[in-house]
C-alpha cells in the first residue's frame, strides 16, 4: 500500500470508512466552489470519485490520497496525481490537485501535502513533469502553487464549466 508520511500527516489510498468524511467536505458549498463545477457533490457522487482515484491508481501506479491528519486520524480531504481530461492545454498531462475540508484551510496543510505528492511524483514515479489549473480568483490554490515551485504557463478557459483558469507547471528534474 502506498503511503506518504509528512510531519503532519499521512497520504494513503482510501478506505471505506472514508466515503462519509469526504462526502462531508463534498457537501460544504464553499469548498466546492472551487472544484468542477462549484456544485457541493453528493454521498453518490463522492463515492464515484473514490472509485475513479482508485482505478487511476490501478491503471496508472498514481493518483489521488485520501489526506489524514496524524494526530487525531481525522479525515482533512485528498491530495494527488491525475492524468488531465481538461482544459485541452492541459489534456493528457499529469496534474496535481487537492480539496481540504475549510476547517483545515490556512494551516498549511495543502502546501505540505502537495510539496509531498511532488516529491513522490518525481522519486517514486519517475514524472518528469507536472501541470496544475486553479481558477484565477482563487488566490489561495494560486499561493500553494507558487509555494511549490509552480511557474505559470498561461491561461484556459473550462469547456464545461465556463470559467478562467490559470495554467501551471514544474520541471520535475529540477525540483527541489
Amino acid at each position: 500500500m502506498t503511503e506518504i508520511r509528512t510531519p503532519r500527516l499521512l497520504l494513503r489510498r482510501w478506505l471505506d470508512d472514508d466515503l462519509v468524511p469526504l462526502s462531508e467536505i463534498h457537501a460544504d458549498p464553499v469548498v466546492m466552489q472551487r472544484v468542477g463545477d462549484g456544485s457541493p457533490r453528493s454521498l453518490e457522487q463522492t463515492a464515484e470519485d473514490i472509485e475513479a482515484w482508485e482505478e487511476e491508481w490501478d491503471e496508472e501506479g498514481f493518483g489521488v490520497f485520501a489526506v489524514e491528519l496524524l494526530g487525531s486520524g481525522e479525515l482533512a480531504g485528498a491530495v494527488g496525481l491525475s492524468v488531465a481530461d481538461a482544459p485541452a492545454e492541459i489534456s493528457g498531462q499529469v496534474a496535481i490537485s487537492w480539496r481540504l475540508g475549510r476547517v483545515f484551510w490556512g494551516q498549511g496543510y495543502a502546501s505540505e501535502a502537495a510539496h509531498a505528492t511532488l516529491e513522490f511524483a518525481v522519486q517514486d514515479r519517475g514524472l518528469d513533469r507536472v501541470v496544475a489549473v486553479c481558477r484565477t480568483s482563487d488566490t489561495a490554490s494560486a499561493n500553494v502553487l507558487d509555494k511549490l515551485g509552480m511557474q505559470t504557463e498561461g491561461a484556459a478557459r473550462h469547456p464545461d464549466h465556463d470559467h478562467d483558469l490559470a495554467v501551471y507547471g514544474i520541471d520535475l528534474t529540477q525540483y527541489q
